[in-house]
């Protein structure tokens, strides 16, 4: 079942993504995010964006949302999406079904382009962004440095 998330998904939001921030290079984040943070950044994007879980008998297994692409008003049609999965639910089209219904939602709300960004390589998150019609639209090489490593990142697009 998909539905909005509620600031009270914000513990089982965490305990899927701090496992990205703390074990691979997916997110740049480095520091895991505490429960408060989280729900500021549900409500965030609840407000204005798109915010979905996915559950499986009441637990949460994956989540997809929109948040600010640039903070200018000329960038209010585009937004970055992401998709996060609980560890081992990785390729059971979890992932797949959370995008389309977050497309559905931001186009309903008048968005546009649609902008995800994915640490290179990452060839999972390649294969869902574009099996679902994005296209690479950049490429930065050695944007970030985690765990001791330069890393590049792609953008991908849609237009809605």
């Amino acid at each position: 079942m998909i539905r909005t998330t509620h600031i009270s998904d914000a513990t089982a939001i965490c305990n899927i993504y701090n496992y990205y921030v703390e074990n691979t290079t997916i997110t740049f984040e480095e520091i895991a995010v505490s429960v408060e943070d989280m729900c500021t950044r549900i409500a965030l994007s609840l407000d204005k964006y798109a915010h979905i879980v996915y559950l499986d008998n009441n637990e949460i297994m994956g989540y997809a949302y929109a948040t600010t692409w640039r903070t200018r008003e000329a960038y209010r049609f585009s937004t970055e999406t992401t998709v996060y999965l609980k560890q081992g639910y990785e390729g059971k089209g979890i992932g797949m079904l959370l995008y389309i219904e977050l497309i559905k939602q931001l186009k309903s709300k008048g968005f546009h382009l649609l902008i995800g960004c994915i640490t290179i390589p990452n060839e999972q998150s390649i294969r869902l962004h574009e099996k679902l019609g994005f296209q690479k639209a950049g490429h930065f090489n050695q944007a970030g440095w985690k765990f001791n490593q330069w890393l590049d990142v792609g953008f991908w697009e849609l237009t809605i």
